[in-house]
């Protein structure tokens, strides 16, 4: 059941209020004043606040202000006799989800309640799916290695360095790069990922740059590229080393000039991009080899985040089983499953050549195979140790 708190200084308005809204099976609060609501906003939690402007004590836009400041998102719906366009544009751009006229419409507050309360709704929806979605992308671990990342993380995420991620597959690149993210100045913005190497050789600059309708057979419309899409904000060149020299060429125009042409155009299209790159190449070999561009090269590698081998953070390893029995768990819908000491152990010494994506995909199978507790006779069974 919803719950709205009504605020307002004449008792006979929010006793009608909350009449009509009880009649709609919403759960009401009353406040007297801005003070006095406060005070409830500060002990508990509500969907949508109703809220007079012209009150004693502490006035609505005041009460806005402080709800706004303090970080708490509950759409406030601003209700006044000495409403104005003025009042109401003021009201908004402070941050308030509506403002209505005394005395109210009854149509219009249980339209507006409603719409508020599925803006109250989508909130915290999204708020729980970025907690998934954070979790899913946690860098797990406190060994050196791992805190020297995280260290370097947090001073090279506020700037707009371009940054090349090296590391065996499987060993969390993509994580470092979401973090990068996260924690920039650009991270309201889009993350848009590009997988070089899944992606032919004869389409990367189309998926890169776009294409004007007609430039090739299949072009049948104008496409909009990865580097437009994420104007503003992060390019992510995952596998970077498959990455043709053709597309390489490009790739190194729009970093020094900050320009793309889509394929098949002649305009010059302007665009605003931080670039992460990963590989798990030895792009200085490839180089040696005429695989790899060596201006490229230069050009994406301000700084360099190397991410270690499982094999070389093994003291990590209980910590990342617990992490992936939770966060699976969690997908599953079912408790979290214990898992014996000695279990722990045994994944500890296997060699893990598919680093931390094996490793996850090893507790998924043990998850589903296991009983309530995994033992290490379970883990000799469906490991092949």
């Amino acid at each position: 059941m919803a719950k709205i708190l009504i605020v307002d200084d004449e008792k006979s308005i929010r006793e009608t209020l909350k009449e009509i809204l009880e009649y709609e099976k919403y759960q009401v609060s009353e406040a007297q004043d801005g003070e006095a609501a406060w005070e409830e906003l500060s002990k508990n939690s509500y969907d949508v606040v109703l809220c007079d402007i012209k009150m004693p004590k502490m006035d609505g836009i005041e009460l806005l202000d402080k709800a706004v400041n303090e970080g708490i998102d509950t759409p406030f719906i601003m209700i006044s006799a000495h409403g104005t366009i003025e009042t109401a544009v003021d009201a908004t751009k402070k941050g308030a989800y509506d403002f209505i006229q005394k005395p109210p419409d009854l149509n219009r507050l249980l339209l507006t309640v409603r719409n508020a309360l599925d803006k109250s709704n989508l909130q915290v929806e999204t708020k729980t799916l970025k907690k998934k979605i954070n979790k899913a992308f946690d860098i797990v671990g406190n060994s050196k290695p791992i805190q020297e990342i995280k260290d370097t993380i947090e001073k090279v995420a506020p700037t707009d360095a371009r940054v090349l991620i090296t590391g065996e597959n499987g060993t969390g690149k993509e994580l470092v790069a979401h973090w990068l993210h996260a924690k920039s100045s650009r991270s309201a913005l889009p993350l848009i990922e590009v997988n070089c190497a899944a992606i032919p050789s004869e389409l990367i600059e189309s998926e890169l740059f776009g294409h004007e309708k007609g430039s090739f057979t299949s072009a049948h419309k104008q496409r909009i590229g990865k580097f437009e899409l994420a104007n503003n904000g992060t390019i992510f060149l995952d596998e970077i080393g498959d990455m043709s020299l053709s597309a390489q060429a490009k790739v190194l125009r729009a970093l020094q000039e900050h320009n793309i042409t889509r394929v098949g155009g002649e305009k010059s299209i302007k665009v605003d991009v931080r670039v992460l790159a990963a590989t798990n190449k030895d792009l200085k070999k490839e180089i040696k080899e005429g695989n790899f561009r060596e201006d490229l090269y230069h050009r994406l590698s301000v700084m360099i985040i190397q991410v270690p081998p499982l094999r070389e953070r093994k003291d990590d390893i209980p910590l990342l089983i617990e992490h992936f029995m939770g966060l699976i768990s969690s997908e599953y819908g079912s408790a979290p499953k214990k898992i014996a000491k000695d279990a722990i152990d045994e994944l500890t010494n296997y060699a893990w050549s598919g680093n931390i994506r094996e490793l996850r995909n090893i507790v998924e199978r043990l998850i589903i195979m296991s009983d309530s507790e995994i033992s290490v006779k379970d883990v000799k069974r469906y490991v092949e140790i």
